[in-house]
């Protein structure tokens, strides 16, 4: 090893190495761990020390480490000594003995000090009562897999009965074990195959390593012994291996086991079936697989053909988003996925009506009229199944054609039945009707579906039956407001895809028509008693504008209803949440009323001046956080589009609102004020042409610029400054943070680096003392007290040349440092680590100790 790499060895060899603080402080913390009259430390504790002595040795596998530390076996031993070790001192025991053992130098050192038999062989702890505890088993699991990483480690637990110890922990009663262990074997099946065989395995020349073979042997008679328990742990292992190794020998693995594997396809009464899809998943996603042609994709056809449909749909779907998959087993895997969608369209249409969506069924589809037709599957069953249909719908690239037109049928028919809309057409059809009829879980899936659908242009001819059922949902006093909530969204989406299509005179009176039923519907929903509802119907008209304000029939659909009275009401809301989005929707109905190109000619109807009143009388003193945080986001939008020069001067509206946030108790209302100011500031500088991207640096100081001195004049006026310099002492770390961004952007407009002021002399200026003052304080952070206001202890926030110094002199990349330290960048070393342990046992005087 040469060069760099070797350099960052050594760097790193350097940084985690034994301090001598630490070597000092270790031989008292060893004793105090192995004193059974200690208090028990904490596992966070104890889990920082283990991870601090895994820091150590990752780097560095030669045997000092515990010859110079011998401590460290001393503990090792006086643990092992205890007729009675507290349970949690022998799992950290057994784990630093792993971590130590990790190296083959110190393996030999720990066996000749003949420990590690007393640990992890027969002698260890497993024939005590102490074993009964579970972290000590788990301590144990995690021990060895530490240790299992090179052969020494193998061959010491296959010839010291370590093998069917973790073979046994498989079915521990601790799910926690039972994974380390399934995990355990299969971290030694992968070690022992890749560093113990010398050519690549192959199925006719197949020589396993012996700790492979022994797991490879377990694996094979668990999945022939008959015993669901047994069966279901291999099967886990199997699945584990398969998801994260993809090398080539696993192609002679699942070779030897695919037989057992298809007999389990066949065996109904087999528990762990569910997981074979699991399984069969994973295989088929490695690339070991992907070329493979006959016997793995007939065993995959034969899962999707005999497993249950609850069963078989995640493997289904995880096919369908393979990029590797033959063509054939992808077009079968999505008939399973749309089986429950096509019985329900047989069972809500008239014979020979429609076509249903599939040409033939892959299993029986009596298997899946059985399921739809019981009350405790059908919703179950039809959930799962739009749950995979949305996540298909999201992908971009879906390698098989999906029917959609026939998908968006059935989907109608299910909010049909859910809502008891549809007179069924066959037995099946009453029969699910009944299941479903006011089922909450069916609905909103079937609506998320709904809306994905939107992005489609296949479904444009059912449009007009599309809404028909939407309304119905939006009408109907019956539909929960989780669901109409969600029948507003695919509203939107599809109402975003009506005007796409408005081109026809006959589309602009069907657009027109469905616009006028939903704004119907809106007014009513807006005067409900149930605050959700008002909620919900608020941001179905916000999301509306923010699609829709630019389509002449939409402004003028909206503008001859009593929405905009309704909502402008709703400012008055007893519930804060629809306060809340009562801002919103009117600062976005202010785009159609206020700063539209063509505002409407309506007399007094929409008073601008009397509307922003009203939000700058929320912000001021409405007492909940959500409505005055929804103000001044509204505020920065209307800036930000530049809307607020059409209210009044934008510096005196800007002023007026920053002089409203900056003492609001609600530091995310004082964060969106600085919001304000950043916008307001880049606005500012690209009109006075300083700059064609915000906050870019000049060239030269600003001493004798116009437009640099009108920039400052202007901030001045606004009141800015002193908004942002108290906000560098905002209790909140948050918002002293975007402040010093904003005044380190500004001073790169006025400064470029070179020509930062001299602090001493700016001392000795008629403002120095001042912003001497200021720099002082600000150092203070959250902890200043009495921060001065305007004009206080000499600091003028409204003078520009005032202004101008302490944007030269103070120091805000230091300020910008400090606040971006961590909550708890107080040093967390191994040596404070040590220390408090011993402070906790009571070993050390109290003022010795450095807690963090």
């Amino acid at each position: 090893m040469s060069g760099p790499q070797s350099w960052f060895v050594a760097r790193a060899r350097h940084r985690f190495a034994m301090t001598r603080e630490c070597a000092v402080l270790l031989p008292g913390v060893c004793a105090a761990l192995a004193d059974p009259r200690q208090p028990g430390l904490d596992d966070t504790c104890l889990e920082k020390l283990l991870d601090w002595f895994r820091s150590l040795t990752w780097f560095d596998p030669t045997v000092e480490l515990v010859q110079d530390n011998p401590c460290l076996t001393e503990l090792i031993s006086s643990v092992l000594a205890l007729p009675e070790p507290s349970p949690s001192i022998l799992s950290f025991t057994l784990q630093l003995a792993g971590i130590l053992a990790a190296s083959e130098n110190r393996f030999q050192h720990l066996q000749q000090e003949k420990l590690l038999g007393r640990l992890f062989g027969q002698d260890g702890p497993r024939g005590r009562a102490v074993w009964e505890d579970a972290s000590v088993r788990s301590g144990w699991v995690k021990g060895v897999h530490s240790m299992v990483h090179h052969q020494p480690a193998l061959h010491f637990l296959c010839s010291g009965g370590g093998m069917d110890v973790i073979f046994a922990l498989q079915g521990d009663p601790s799910l926690f074990v039972a994974s380390a262990a399934s995990q355990l074997l299969v971290h030694m099946l992968t070690f022992s195959v890749e560093s113990e065989t010398s050519k690549p395995l192959s199925p006719k020349d197949c020589e396993w390593p012996a700790c492979a073979q022994m797991i490879k042997k377990h694996v094979e008679d668990s999945l022939q012994s008959g015993s669901a328990s047994h069966i279901e742990q291999s099967l886990k292992l199997l699945i584990s291996l398969f998801g994260s190794c993809y090398a080539a020998w696993t192609e002679v693995l699942w070779s030897d086991i695919a037989k057992q594997i298809e007999s389990f396809l066949m065996e109904e009464t087999l528990q762990a079936q569910h997981m074979l899809a699991n399984l069969l998943l994973n295989v088929a996603r490695s690339p070991v697989f992907c070329d493979t042609e006959g016997s793995f994709w007939a065993l995959v056809t034969s899962a999707l053909e005999h497993l249950t449909p609850v069963q078989a749909c995640p493997l289904a779907v995880g096919l369908l988003k393979l990029c590797k998959c033959p063509q054939d087993v992808r077009i079968q895997a999505l008939t399973v996925l749309l089986q429950p969608m096509d019985c329900i369209l047989r069972a809500a249409s008239q014979p020979l009506e429609y076509a249903g969506l599939l040409d033939e069924s892959v299993s029986d589809p009596v298997t899946v009229e059985s399921l739809l037709s019981s009350k405790t599957s059908c919703a179950g069953l039809l959930c799962q199944t739009l749950a995979h249909l949305e996540k298909l719908l999201s992908l971009k690239h879906l390698r098989v054609d999906l029917p959609y037109v026939s998908l968006l049928r059935s989907l109608m028919a299910i909010l049909q039945f859910c809502n008891g809309l549809l007179s069924p057409a066959s037995p099946l059809g009453t029969t699910i009707s009944r299941n479903l009829i006011n089922c909450f879980r069916v609905q909103k899936s079937a609506l998320d579906v709904l809306a994905a659908l939107s992005e489609k242009k296949d479904c444009d001819t059912l449009i007009g039956s599309l809404f028909d059922v939407l309304l119905a949902y939006l009408e109907s006093p019956n539909t929960s407001p989780t669901v109409l909530k969600k029948a507003f969204q695919a509203t939107s989406k599809w109402l975003v895809r009506l005007q796409e299509l408005s081109c026809s005179n006959s589309q602009c009176q069907q657009t027109e028509k469905i616009l006028e039923d939903v704004f119907v519907v809106l007014q009513k929903r807006l005067c409900f008693p149930c605050w959700e509802v008002r909620d919900s119907s608020l941001e179905f008209l916000t999301a509306m504008i923010k699609c829709l304000r630019d389509q002449d029939g939409f402004r003028q659909c909206l503008l001859s209803s009593e929405v905009p009275r309704l909502t402008e009401n709703l400012l008055e809301d007893p519930e804060s949440y629809v306060r809340a989005s009562a801002v919103t929707a009117v600062g976005h109905l202010a785009f159609v009323t206020y700063f539209a190109p063509e505002p409407p000619v309506a007399g007094n109807q929409y008073n601008k001046e009397s509307t922003v009143a009203k939000l700058q009388e929320i912000l001021s003193t409405d007492s909940e956080g959500f409505p005055r945080r929804a103000v001044i986001s509204i505020f920065t939008k209307w800036l930000r589009e530049g809307c607020t020069a059409q209210l009044e001067d934008t510096e005196q509206f800007v002023s007026r609102v920053i002089q409203t946030v900056e003492h609001d108790l609600d530091w995310e209302v004082r964060l969106g004020g600085l919001e304000l100011v950043e916008v307001f500031c880049s606005q500012t500088i690209c009109q006075l042409g300083l700059s064609e991207c915000p906050y870019a640096p000049v060239s030269s100081a600003v001493t004798s610029s116009t437009p640099q001195n009108e920039l400052l004049r202007v901030f001045c006026r606004a009141k800015l400054f002193g908004f942002l310099f108290r906000s560098l002492c905002d209790c909140d770390k948050p918002v002293g943070q975007r402040a010093c961004d904003i005044l380190i952007g500004l001073r790169g407009n006025f400064y470029p680096v070179s020509t930062l002021e001299n602090p001493q002399e700016i001392e000795d200026s008629p403002a120095g003392r001042g912003i001497a003052w200021l720099q002082r304080t600000l150092r203070q952070g959250s902890l200043a007290q009495n921060f001065p206001t305007d004009g206080g202890n000499g600091v003028d926030f409204q003078d520009p040349e005032s202004m101008m110094v302490a944007l030269g002199a103070i120091d805000l990349l230091e300020l910008h440092d400090e606040l971006n330290k961590s909550s708890d960048h107080v040093e967390e070393s191994p040596q404070s680590l040590l220390q408090d342990i011993l402070a906790t046992m009571g070993t050390i005087e109290e003022n010795e100790v450095d807690c963090y």
